[in-house]
């Protein structure tokens, strides 16, 4: 019988992704938020992990691991690896790249209307019986997106198709990257604190990392002003939730939508209680497509690893 090499399974996959994984692969797992303590001792023989990007995987748990040589992250986030340890041990990490960024692109232009249309009052107003014939209580009016400007915070993949899409709408589009690109017609600004003077509506669409960790702070919000509109579809970490409530409940800005959150799946009950606020449970990039694309990416890394090619989608190191 040919050897099966071990994988580990660092978080709940859907079954049918699990079968096709026992088919080549010995797992191990699966186990829930790996730590050193929680492992099992087969889990010393695992040559490869699988996780979500978003749970820790640092030296400690790499180290518990002798023969680890790939960690591969179901979907594009890794924000939860320390690549650097990984880096250092000489073990492989990678990701789903941008198989899912044409569903979040989708979705976020979804939020960008939902947001500043207030579809979800005008679909409060009609459940509660306040359309009647032709006698209805007036809704706030909004401004129409025709004219309106996206501020992109973080111009790659999915904030590229996020704008090619509101330009459809006939928006203004700016953005704010570490770097100003040459291959955009946008307009550039070199920082966030003035992109948000800028926007009427400001995008998060930005790598998660130490970098952009708090980046939608105070000074930020109150930059986008009383009739701007924040739309996240990032990471959690990047908005300073506190900030983000106070400037909601205060009319800082006038609206937001929100996908994700800093300590998920655990929503603030002081934005649940606003009616100014979209919530959706992380779930962008829930598209059949684009779910198993992350998957085949993700299938085709182990593959390429165990046969000793190049892997397809590796983190970018920087």
């Amino acid at each position: 019988m040919t050897h099966k090499p071990t994988v580990l399974v660092a978080a709940q996959f859907p079954e049918r992704l699990l079968g096709r994984l026992a088919h080549h692969y010995t797992l191990c797992g699966p186990i829930d938020h790996p730590d050193r303590a929680a492992l099992p001792p087969e889990a010393r023989e695992a040559r490869a992990l699988i996780t979500l990007g978003g749970l820790t995987t640092d030296a400690a748990l790499m180290d518990a691991l002798p023969r680890l040589g790939l960690i591969a992250c179901f979907g594009t986030g890794f924000e939860g690896v320390d690549v650097a340890a990984a880096r250092a041990r000489g073990i492989l990490v990678t990701h789903a790249g941008d198989s899912n960024s044409t569903a979040v692109a989708e979705f976020a232009m979804g939020l960008i209307v939902a947001t500043a249309r207030d579809l979800l009052r005008g679909d409060r107003h009609l459940r509660a019986g306040r359309w009647r014939g032709d006698i209805i209580e007036r809704l706030p009016m909004t401004p129409g997106l025709a004219g309106q400007r996206l501020g992109i915070y973080g111009l790659g993949s999915i904030g590229t198709k996020v704008a090619r899409r509101a330009a459809a709408f006939d928006m203004g589009i700016g953005y704010h990257n570490r770097r100003q690109r040459n291959d955009v017609p946008y307009t550039y600004f070199p920082t966030l604190l003035d992109l948000a003077r800028w926007a009427d509506i400001l995008l998060v669409s930005v790598r998660a990392d130490a970098a952009s960790h708090h980046a939608v702070n105070r000074e930020v919000l109150e930059a986008l002003g009383p009739k701007g509109h924040l739309v996240n579809v990032s990471r959690g970490i990047a908005v300073d939730t506190e900030a983000l409530c106070e400037a909601l409940e205060a009319g800082t800005i006038a609206g937001a939508a929100l996908d994700v959150y800093e300590d998920e799946p655990d929503v603030p009950q002081r934005l649940i209680g606003l009616d100014s606020v979209v919530l959706t449970p992380h779930m962008a990039a829930i598209a059949g497509n684009a779910q198993r694309a992350q998957r085949d990416i993700m299938l085709a890394n182990l593959e390429a690893f165990f046969a000793g090619r190049p892997v397809l989608t590796p983190v970018p190191w920087g």
